[in-house]
């Protein structure tokens, strides 16, 4: 792996960074409360390159590669991790779209969305288990020259805020797994479409939530690719989502260590900083090293993605590892300050409540240690394997 930055990547990182400071760091707290995305706040990024900037320049991306897509999801996630999410689906959804869907769909969502007019939510998990994905029960019915939806999809970014939607659902036998999974392009305003949202502990902006289908009749033009083939279009976009994602928990994690060891040298006790009190600094000097680690871990699995090499191994060591050390680190934060913070007047508890989501959303630790542990010795590593995917 190549560990320095090119000029170009500096340059992005500055742009990222300076948004994320100037705009939206000192409002996150206050975004909290609204419980919506600020879509003039997602426009402004966008006119500055970040939303999507991985994806084609025919379609208004920049065509980085995957490590600058996540030098962008940190800065970002510094200033509010909840305004990476549009990032991240941006440069995940945007590629399935382009590398799966028709010219003319590409040609209709993707300028939008790396334009910050729209935002594009996935429809893969259902009630019945998120770790469970091919086990999939929402029906596409052959109707005429289209198809007609039904079933619940849950635990979905931006539920009622998406203006379109990838829909995994089942064209075929229902006890096919994987195989008879379709995918879809649904605009969510299409009769017989409706959204809830959850009254989540954390990433309040994002408004994860359910999704109904009532007989809900879409064009057969809004199928993606061919029928039965949505299943394995979309699970090879995670392999490049998960590093992102770890890249969005070292950022707001970042965040909060830069505050703490600030916040050290500001701080008297005894009549000295507490800086100089090895029984403060040396937690957050662990906190450092072991964010580096998830950070490293990250960029080497989108450097082997870029490069064209096997790295789901690695994705799954991002995915687990950094949410989790990002909670840790974030946490250790929140004890440094003391009093002040377990308030709520300090954004610690806000970072601790965002973060802790990602620990669970695509994909739990246990289920990114089954992957890593089928990568090493092949399937013997997976006692019931039937609904298990990466």
């Amino acid at each position: 792996m190549q560990f320095q930055m090119t000029e170009d990547q500096f340059a992005i990182q500055d742009t990222a960074r300076r948004f994320a400071l100037d705009r939206l760091a000192p409002g996150y707290m206050a975004r909290e409360a609204t419980r919506d995305l600020d879509f003039d706040l997602v426009r402004e990024m966008a006119e500055l390159g970040l939303v999507g900037t991985d994806l084609p320049e025919e379609f208004g991306g920049l065509d980085v590669n995957g490590v600058t897509a996540g030098i962008i999801c940190e800065q970002i996630a510094y200033g509010d991790i909840n305004v990476s999410y549009v990032q991240l689906l941006g440069s995940l959804l945007g590629r399935i779209i382009c590398d799966n869907g028709s010219e003319e769909q590409a040609k209709h969502w993707v300028p939008k969305v790396t334009a910050g007019e729209v935002v594009v939510s996935l429809g893969l998990t259902e009630p019945r288990g998120g770790s469970d994905a091919a086990n999939l029960t929402v029906r596409a019915e052959r109707d005429g020259n289209g198809y007609i939806l039904n079933g619940e999809k849950t635990s979905i970014s931006f539920s009622n805020q998406a203006s379109v939607m990838i829909l995994l659902a089942r064209t075929g036998d229902p006890g096919g797994g994987a195989h008879g999974v379709s995918a879809f392009l649904v605009p969510m305003d299409t009769p017989g479409v409706s959204a809830t949202r959850f009254n989540d502990i954390g990433t309040h902006i994002v408004g994860r939530g359910s999704v109904f289908f009532d007989n809900a009749k879409v064009d057969a033009d809004c199928l993606m690719g061919s029928e039965g083939a949505g299943f394995a279009q979309v699970m090879r976009g995670f392999d490049y989502s998960r590093a992102l994602i770890g890249l969005q928990c070292v950022g707001a994690a970042q965040a909060s260590l830069d505050e703490s060891w600030q916040y050290t040298t500001e701080r008297q006790s005894f009549g000295e900083p507490l800086a100089r009190y090895q029984g403060v600094t040396f937690p957050l000097a662990e906190a450092e090293t072991l964010l580096n680690a998830a950070r490293l871990i990250c960029y080497q699995t989108l450097d082997m993605r870029d490069r064209g090499l096997h790295h789901t191994k690695e994705a799954a060591m991002a995915k687990w590892f950094a949410p989790k050390t990002a909670v840790d680190v974030i946490h250790q934060c929140l004890l440094t300050h003391g009093h002040s913070g377990y308030s709520m007047d300090l954004p610690h508890q806000q970072r601790m409540r965002d973060v802790m989501g990602l620990e669970i959303g695509d994909g739990t630790a246990q289920i990114m240690k089954l992957i890593i542990a089928r990568e090493k010795v092949g399937r013997i590593a997976v006692q019931y394997d039937k609904g298990i995917r990466d």
